[in-house]
């Protein structure tokens, strides 16, 4: 059975997994969390109750099943825009390859999906091969926050300390629109580069304060 979340921000469903158990990018190279990850939104707030947490440890072992790819492709018909993981990432190799599967499936749904796999050579090739879609952005995040990002990536996004932080990347409205995005559709542009999230939140303010 496909259970989609509903952000309160997005304009869209989503489909997600529970936050840093499935983020093996997260891992920095002294075995501790990455600094954008220390912060995580997604292991804080309503993140935390177990009516949220629920669809998301359904959705660990749903994805296995045969008729899963088929069951995504009919629950986003009709769907303009999607976004893959508003929490957790694609940890599995399998599961890669049955999202890039639904994608193509779905060339009338604008996808975005926000990563650090990249990381791992052996999932390289199956993000190529989602980026060469022309309905999705596949957008690898940044581990700073402070607002670096790795110029060289063709999609990336990264975390700044405050709005009116100094930026080459293009800033997201949505802490100042009530923290929604509205009729902004940034993410799935493809034309930009990198977007540059305002950091909010007690647990990434105190994050940032000591990456400073």
């Amino acid at each position: 059975m496909i259970k989609l979340s509903k952000p309160s921000k997005m304009p869209c469903p989503s489909w997600s997994l529970q936050a840093l158990d499935t983020c093996p990018g997260s891992v920095a190279a002294n075995g501790g969390l990455v600094d954008a990850c220390k912060g995580c939104y997604a292991t804080d707030g309503n993140y935390r109750f177990s009516n949220v947490k629920a669809p998301r440890l359904h959705n660990r072992e749903d994805w296995k099943r045969e008729d899963w790819v088929a069951d995504m492709v009919e629950a986003l018909r009709g769907q303009s825009y999607f976004r893959w993981f508003d929490s957790g990432d694609m940890y599995d190799y399998r599961l890669a390859r049955k999202i890039l599967r639904v994608m193509r499936e779905t060339p009338n749904t604008q996808h975005w999906l926000p990563t650090r796999m990249h990381k791992f050579d052996k999932f390289r090739a199956v993000i190529h091969r989602m980026r060469a879609l022309p309905n999705v952005v596949v957008r690898v995040s940044s581990d700073s926050v402070t607002g670096k990002y790795d110029r060289r990536m063709s999609n990336t996004s990264t975390i700044i300390p405050f709005a009116d932080t100094p930026t080459e990347a293009t800033v997201c409205p949505a802490y100042s629109s009530d923290g929604k995005c509205g009729d902004c559709r940034q993410c799935w542009n493809p034309n930009i580069q990198a977007i540059a999230y305002p950091a909010h939140g007690r647990k990434m303010a105190g994050v940032i304060a000591r990456a400073s």
